[in-house]
């Protein structure tokens, strides 16, 4: 999965993270759990990791709405959803 296309899939979680929205949509946590799923190797979470960390801030995400999402969505993610995660430090 490309960073554009992971950016696309979430894209229904936009109103949650941007914290206009009280709670993330089914679309968007369809969009989470294919993301989670798309990133099966240590260099597709890295290069995942490094895409939202570079894209985050310029669609107006909150970090804290961020940390949320996973739990929310019902989905196990083997990376923390954090800004100041060191992406190379990923397995």
């Amino acid at each position: 999965m490309t960073c554009q296309q992971a950016l696309t899939e979430l894209i229904p979680c936009r109103p949650f993270l941007i914290a206009t929205a009280p709670s993330p949509t089914a679309p968007c946590c369809t969009g989470v759990s294919d993301v989670k799923a798309a990133a099966s190797t240590t260099e597709a979470r890295r290069d995942l990791c490094e895409c939202f960390e570079k894209n985050a801030p310029g669609y107006g995400v909150k970090p804290e709405k961020a940390k949320l999402l996973p739990g929310l969505c019902g989905v196990t993610v083997p990376v923390p959803i954090d800004p100041s995660v060191n992406c190379t430090t990923i397995t």
